[in-house]
């Protein structure tokens, strides 16, 4: 049996009224989910551990079955794999956004939608500007910046100290900004070779400040701000950690023998580089609700025909949950649903070897929040033959019913490899 989990980020959310008290899951459009939950077996899915963040990095290696408490270093180290810088062992990687500051508060966490290209030339302006060596000697680089995707890029600052609280910018839209500058842990350790948690704290702090003045005077920025548009004028570090520990999804379940990890986020790749899987880039993915969902769903095909497992993730309902547009978050789950699952559902339909295919998202991210939730989340498995359960749409009130009832963390990657 091969297995494929295509996950829709941030999908699942609260009843709304504008709805009439539906979840968007209820309210969208989606025959083949409901199809697929109709001809399958559902339940609930708790993705996020009891004391940690309900964040992607959180909950997409949990839904892959790994103990966080074990392989947990942050977003930071993840994102680093992924776009290719391989850490050292004093490195501390934490993940930095570019966002967008107005009146003293945090308007957007993605500098107004920044695309790859002009992020390029902010991050190298700052890097420029704010790299600091170690001693002028060895001219080494205390900090540095590296370019991600869109608003999402790296800060890697050598012998940081991972013991500090950050805010996830996502989190607090509309919060002052001032309230919410890193800190380090109570009674956090004192590590040797590593700055303290206050040095680290007070260095970040710092670049944050200083990046805002620099961006601000930015050319391009400047001409954002000519046209009214919101600038990406302050860097937002968040999520970080150290060199991370972790088994590959082969050496933790040999049923897997190969696998692939398809996504437009640095941190779903960089997840994937740890577990093992191979990295398929797909051409106009671009993490939004503008993304190439049926390159996605051909690559998956592809990979499915070499790979006995496969791992589609999809950011779009999350970004739109974030901005709180609630036409655009429905928009994704119908696109989601009609672009990337039908196409699947009725190509591995006619293999003789048989695929099993499940369906969930991560996370919570309601449009009347707009920030994650870590409530259960709604899952489905489907494969042809499977002996049905009486759930007959996928939703997050209908799965309450369903078979699997309420599972826990990798309870779900041990129920999907049971399936031969």
């Amino acid at each position: 049996m091969k297995h494929i989990i295509i996950l829709g980020d941030g999908m699942a959310d609260l009843p709304v009224e504008r709805l009439g008290g539906k979840t968007l899951l209820q309210y969208a459009h989606k025959p083949m989910m409901d199809l697929l939950a109709r001809e399958g077996r559902c339940g609930r899915l708790v993705t996020v551990p009891e004391g940690f963040p309900p964040g992607s990095e959180v909950a997409n290696t949990a839904i892959l079955g790994y103990d966080l408490n074990k392989v947990y270093e942050g977003r930071g180290p993840l994102e680093a794999a992924s776009i290719g810088y391989e850490m050292a062992d004093d490195d501390f990687a934490i993940r930095c956004n570019i966002i967008s500051l107005a009146d003293g508060k945090i308007i957007t966490h993605n500098g107004g939608n920044l695309e790859t290209e002009d992020a390029r030339v902010l991050i190298d302006h700052l890097n420029e500007k704010l790299s600091k060596p170690i001693n002028e000697r060895e001219g080494c680089e205390r900090v540095k910046f590296i370019t991600g995707i869109q608003y999402r890029h790296l800060l890697v600052i050598k012998g940081g100290s991972k013991h500090i609280i950050c805010a996830p910018p996502h989190d607090h839209p509309n919060e002052e900004w001032r309230e919410l500058l890193v800190r380090p842990e109570e009674n956090a350790p004192i590590e040797k070779g590593r700055l303290t948690p206050q040095e680290t704290a007070s260095l970040i702090n710092e670049m944050i400040l200083k990046s805002q003045d620099i961006l601000a005077k930015h050319p391009f920025n400047i001409e954002r701000q000519k046209h009214g548009i919101r600038q990406a004028n302050s860097i937002w570090p968040w999520s970080g950690g150290y060199r991370p520990s972790m088994q590959t999804l082969m050496q933790q379940y040999p049923e897997i023998k190969s696998g692939t990890v398809i996504s437009a986020v640095d941190l779903i790749r960089g997840i994937g580089h740890y577990a093992g899987l191979k990295i398929v880039e797909v051409e106009g993915a671009t993490g939004l609700a503008d993304t190439n969902y049926e390159g996605k769903a051909q690559a998956a095909i592809d990979a499915l025909r070499n790979d006995d497992f496969v791992f589609v993730h999809v950011e779009a309902s999350d970004e739109a949950g974030h901005d709180g547009d609630l036409d655009l978050k429905l928009k994704t789950i119908e696109y989601l649903d009609q672009r990337l699952i039908a196409p699947i559902y009725k190509e591995v339909g006619t293999w003789n070897a048989p695929v099993c295919i499940a369906v969930l998202p991560d996370h919570l991210t309601p449009v009347e929040q707009r920030i994650h939730v870590g409530q259960p989340v709604p899952f489905l498995f489907w494969y042809r033959g499977i002996e049905p359960d009486e759930t007959q749409k996928y939703d997050e009130v209908s799965c309450v019913c369903g078979s699997y009832g309420l599972l826990r963390l990798n309870e779900f990657m041990q129920e999907l490899m049971k399936i031969e």
